[in-house]
């Protein structure tokens, strides 16, 4: 029998861990490497040159704005910001620290309560609370049909295969303002929703003034050819 020989082989999954791909594990071998030259002269020059290389690999970004800034900025993440003191940077970039890089983004505020009737929107719990506020309860009444159409426009336009009545959307309002909001039981509620059927109606009469036109043109053209 043959005997099997072993060889000293390396895979990629028990190497260091790649910190930009796209550049390959030579590039972050190079960066590492410049990191231990204790010179400043040489080490300045032989990251000049791991630049100048990394411009090379990728020619296409030659044109984006900020590119060569990039690249430096690359270099110091690929380096993790560490033994670079020495290292002078272009007197336009600004020099790069972990501590301005790794900002982490502030946390998202949610909202204290769950939306009601979230068809409606929230934008309709704070109209209701407007409306509560106000002292006039003429201009709270006006104020609060203002809503009751906005309520149905909105519902109509969520829902355009589901109809509903006025009486949902007066029992809904009353429900929102706690039955602070009580609308009459025949008010208008398809203001909105009237007025954006009607902006429609301009497109269909230009259309029939063009086929007149169009036919008036071949009138005329019949005419000529009597």
């Amino acid at each position: 029998m043959t005997e099997l020989t072993t060889h000293n082989m390396e895979y990629n999954s028990s190497k260091e861990k790649l910190i930009i791909p796209e550049y390959g594990r030579n590039v972050q071998m190079l960066v590492l490497h410049s990191k231990t030259i204790e010179d400043p002269e040489e080490k300045q020059a032989f990251v000049e040159r791991i630049i100048h290389l990394m411009m090379q690999m990728h020619p296409q970004n030659k044109n984006m704005e900020d590119y060569k800034e990039k690249l430096w900025k690359h270099y110091f993440r690929i380096a993790n910001y560490e033994n670079l003191d020495s290292v002078k940077t272009p007197d336009d970039f600004e020099r790069p620290t972990k501590e301005t890089v790794e900002v982490k983004p502030e946390p998202l505020e949610y909202p204290d309560s769950a939306a009601r009737f979230r068809h409606y929107g929230k934008n309709i719990q704070i109209m209701v609370a407007k409306a509560l506020s106000m002292d006039d309860p003429i201009k709270r009444m006006q104020y609060a049909t203002v809503i009751g159409n906005y309520m149905k426009m909105a519902y109509r336009t969520w829902n355009r295969e589901h109809y509903v009545s006025d009486e949902v959307i007066l029992r809904d309002l009353e429900t929102l303002s706690e039955g602070k909001i009580k609308l009459h039981d025949d008010t208008f509620l398809d203001t909105l929703t009237n007025s954006n059927k009607s902006r429609k109606k301009p497109s269909s009469s230009r259309s029939n003034g063009h086929s007149k036109n169009y036919k008036g043109k071949n009138n005329n053209y019949r005419g000529k050819r009597r």
